[in-house]
């Protein structure tokens, strides 16, 4: 964009484009002014479609951005939970919801009557895209790879865009059903490795860290069944001769606890880290921090207990 196209821009074109990339709604004459501003084309016929350009999604990102910096400055606001009337969008997995979410509804029900909570599945471990097309505003979970990836591009001097915070640390142990043959004599390696297993999978791939340290040791198991939560791994293998892996912490809030026997596992993985992820661009919005604040303290009540 050169000077003079910048001085001239009306600037609710800014708002047209942010919202028309927003929304997917693309035609012509929305766009048109905001293309002769800036010299390009933003949008392309796709069949019979018509989508963004390759400079169109270049733009948005820093147009959002400023929109919302411009927003926060000229109507900053004070966030008072007894007042707001909003809803908040998080993604878990079911243990983790089964875990925080009955202590998160008492503190909306004696501190903020009129916020919603939504939760939506986790389906990977990596939720950046999530965060980043505004589908959630926080996501809370074990995401490893996704934390050395931030990592290395923060030491590396790259702009990162999310930023995590520790809620929690738990193991995940082995469960079977109370009168499987297993629980009976000690869960050695080879046993381990000759029963039939139930994966829980959040993306569907039937492979997951557990085999990922099996194989570092030159094993495998046999995955009869794949899922993808928790509670519902639980439940068959308090019905079957499978083995499944859960968090430890979860057990006790399945309502079948007493159904399963625990094993820990006969071979070494990772401690399991939960934390909240969300986008920088949340990261000072006042509402946003009441939420981080409110389930950072739940999660240390809950685990410290």
């Amino acid at each position: 964009m050169n000077t003079t196209n910048f001085k001239t821009l009306d600037l609710n074109l800014l708002r047209v484009f942010d919202e028309v990339m927003f929304e997917r709604s693309l035609t012509r004459a929305a766009l048109r002014r905001f293309r002769d501003a800036v010299g390009d084309d933003l949008i392309k016929r796709k069949g019979q479609d018509m989508v963004p350009t390759a400079r169109a999604l270049a733009l948005w990102p820093a147009v959002r951005e400023a929109l919302r910096q411009l927003q926060a400055v000229m109507t900053p606001s004070h966030f008072v939970p007894g007042e707001a009337n909003t809803t908040f969008v998080l993604a878990m997995a079911d243990a983790t919801a089964a875990e925080l979410m009955p202590r998160l509804v008492e503190t909306l029900d004696r501190e903020a009557p009129g916020i919603s909570i939504r939760v939506v599945p986790l389906t990977t471990r990596d939720p950046r895209r999530l965060l980043d097309e505004e589908a959630a505003d926080m996501a809370i979970g074990y995401f490893p790879a996704v934390f050395s990836d931030l990592t290395a591009r923060a030491q590396a001097g790259e702009t990162v865009a999310f930023t995590q915070q520790r809620l929690y640390s738990g193991e995940y142990v082995c469960a079977m059903r109370r009168d499987h043959p297993l629980s009976k004599e000690p869960l050695t390696l080879a046993r381990y490795c000759d029963a039939r297993h139930l994966l829980v999978s959040f993306s569907g791939r039937p492979f997951g860290f557990i085999d990922e340290s099996l194989a570092l040791l030159g094993h495998e198991r046999r995955i009869v069944l794949t899922v993808n939560q928790f509670f519902t791994a639980g439940r068959v293998v308090t019905r079957s001769n499978l083995l499944t892996v859960l968090p430890r912490h979860f057990v006790n809030v399945t309502g079948f606890a007493d159904q399963m026997v625990l094993r820990d596992l006969p071979f070494s993985v990772p401690p399991v880290h939960v934390d909240a992820l969300w986008h920088h661009r949340v990261h000072r919005v006042s509402a946003q921090e009441w939420l981080r604040s409110t389930i950072a303290a739940i999660a240390q009540d809950a685990f410290t207990a």
